[in-house]
């Protein structure tokens, strides 16, 4: 291995990765954010709770409001029981269960600020707790409404990115070859992909190297199918030679960024991804992802097939 960065120094990238050499582990995760974790810091020293909010999952981003809209509405509702529900009006008080229903609901309307008025406080310690619940229920609805439109008006890429990455039959040769596709009605324009590699060796205690690795085509003007990146093995690849081996005898990782501009948006969107050397099928094609229509009037582009390839010989 030594010899093989003696080959190819000349290829290191000329951009610094931002990772270092002497890092452990996967470099940038498969949704293309960094494998690092921070430490050294309190939680909210560390973390943007802003970018914690803004970038997480859909589902759990709506079940978090929920649960912390119920827990407040619960913790409040234990603050009037404690003030005593003598001092609301209105509380049916046949059972513990209505009563604490009714506490529960008054609550909830008064953190709303909508106040039907069957339940009203009474006296100077229940208003008080009553005002104050309006007071943060008017703050909570105003963050979570700009959570939500920064959420929605975020510019994002929207691309998918094959599983796996393949070593094709490529021209009198090979290439390494994975695949992308827009998978909203956002057009995409001026893309350009930037491809670096990192690699180690598995059996020596050595520094990562990092090279930067050409695409055949690295821009095109519209991306409205899917694009597959092939960087070609020749003798200007650090892959040149018996591929195979250097893939099983290296811990490889392969960065790639796709940059590109969002009309819709009217702004440059980045999206990232990698590929280990796990995650690279040898002696494999990938399948067509889109045909023309039965009238032949559009075209359809086949996302549940971005994955689908075929096994080949490239002997």
């Amino acid at each position: 291995m030594a010899g093989f960065f003696d080959r190819f120094s000349r290829l290191k990238s000329e951009n610094d990765t931002g990772f270092s050499n002497t890092a452990s582990g996967r470099f940038l995760n498969s949704n293309g954010y960094p494998n690092v974790k921070m430490a050294g810091l309190n939680p909210l020293e560390k973390y943007s709770w802003y970018h914690v909010m803004i970038n997480l999952n859909s589902f759990l981003f709506i079940l978090l409001l929920i649960v912390s809209y119920i827990v407040i509405n619960i913790f409040f509702a234990f603050i009037y029981y404690l003030i005593g529900i003598d001092h609301l009006t209105g509380i049916d008080k046949s059972n513990v269960i209505n009563e604490f229903t009714d506490v529960f609901f008054f609550s909830s309307q008064t953190f709303t600020t909508v106040g039907y008025g069957r339940i009203a406080p009474v006296g100077f310690l229940a208003s008080l707790v009553a005002t104050f619940e309006a007071f943060l229920g008017l703050l909570s609805f105003a963050i979570a409404t700009g959570l939500f439109y920064g959420r929605f008006s975020r510019p994002r890429a929207f691309l998918k990115f094959s599983q796996n990455a393949l070593i094709s039959p490529y021209q009198d040769g090979k290439a390494l070859m994975f695949r992308l596709a827009p998978f909203k009605n956002n057009l995409l324009t001026d893309a350009v992909v930037i491809l670096n590699v990192a690699i180690s060796n598995k059996e020596a205690d050595s520094q990562t190297e990092f090279f930067t690795i050409e695409a055949e085509i690295n821009k095109i003007n519209s991306l409205v199918l899917n694009w597959t990146i092939v960087h070609k093995i020749d003798e200007n690849s650090p892959f040149f030679g018996n591929t195979q081996e250097i893939f099983q005898t290296a811990e490889v990782e392969i960065f790639v960024q796709i940059r590109a501009f969002d009309e819709g948006f009217a702004s440059t969107v980045v999206q990232r991804t990698s590929y280990t050397s796990e995650e690279i099928i040898f002696d494999a094609a990938f399948l067509p992802m889109f045909k023309p229509s039965y009238n032949h009037e559009t075209t359809i582009l086949n996302l549940d097939k971005i994955n689908d390839f075929k096994k080949v010989n490239l002997n």
